[in-house]
């Protein structure tokens, strides 16, 4: 009797913490709903937390262009092949003046404008994941094998990869070949965050590099406090006409209990590029501010 009494309280318990999650959850989409009402834009959001299986998304299965957030999956592959065929980082890549192209964004042109020269597959990884260097980008795709080779290894209907970084600049259409939902996206940063993608060395090594990420920091990063963020930002070209394609940035927030938030945010045709940074940066801080609030 005692025994049943038991557990007839602790079942009434969950039953209990279940039901005021999901209206914490409920209660944090509808403020981001109507954060991104009046954007204009198609807006897709996905929230997870590391202490829960439950997902607080909007859009979250609609397939957004990736733009420069690629990069991870591009990383994720290039490290995994290191591992699978028993090979280093510390290995040389040359890269020729030919693979340098103008009229992208590459800093590492902007330090080496005649090429050729050799660097290390961990100085490349360094360059495309922590700077969004395009053409070290497409070094690394070449490398690895492809886009193909890419979007097999993802194995997930939720991303699609088609264009290299020289193909995403050749007309407005062909940067919003490459594809992927927000809830895939955060499943996949979690799933790597988790080490269940890489070995130990390389998934903290991909995740410092996207700490000490150099672009889209007043995305994610804007307006939260000075807490540790991995994270990788997206952009498009904008029209003459003020339209900015496509305003990305996926994230790992730390909290202050160590747990974590995997954030993804991909924002499609809006008007005015600053706008778009703002309102990623204003979705960032209300999921930040919800869950340090329930921790309490």
């Amino acid at each position: 009797m005692i025994i049943q009494k038991i557990l007839g309280f602790l079942l009434t318990a969950l039953l209990f913490i279940s039901c005021n999650e999901n209206q914490s959850d409920n209660a944090l989409e509808i403020k981001l709903e109507k954060l991104i009402a009046s954007s204009g834009a198609e807006v897709g959001i996905s929230v997870m937390h590391s202490g829960s299986n439950k997902v607080v998304s909007i859009k979250g299965d609609t397939l957004f262009p990736m733009l420069s957030t690629v990069k991870i999956p591009v990383a994720l592959a290039v490290l995994n092949k290191v591992e699978k065929e028993g090979l280093s980082k510390d290995q040389e890549l040359f890269i020729s003046s030919e693979e340098l192209l103008e009229h992208t964004w590459s800093p590492f042109r902007e330090e080496f404008p005649n090429g050729n020269v050799a660097i290390s597959l961990e100085e490349a990884l360094a360059w495309m994941v922590m700077q969004s260097d395009n053409n070290i980008t497409d070094v690394l795709i070449r490398w690895v094998g492809g886009e193909e080779y890419i979007e097999e290894f993802i194995a997930n209907k939720n991303f699609i990869i088609r264009n290299n970084e020289e193909d995403m600049h050749r007309d407005w259409e062909s940067q919003f070949k490459n594809k992927a939902s927000p809830n895939a996206f955060s499943n996949l940063v979690k799933t790597f965050s988790e080490g269940r993608i890489l070995n130990k060395e390389n998934t903290e090594w991909l995740y410092q590099s996207m700490v000490n990420s150099t672009t889209g920091l007043k995305r994610i990063k804007g307006k939260l406090p000075d807490v540790e963020i991995a994270q990788r930002a997206g952009t498009s070209f904008t029209s003459e006409e003020g339209i900015t394609g496509a305003i990305n940035n996926i994230g790992i927030i730390q909290l202050p209990d160590h747990q974590k938030i995997y954030l993804s945010v991909f924002i499609h045709n809006i008007q005015g590029f600053e706008k778009g940074e703002d309102l990623i940066a204003d979705i960032a801080k209300m999921v930040y501010e919800h869950y340090s609030s329930t921790e309490n």
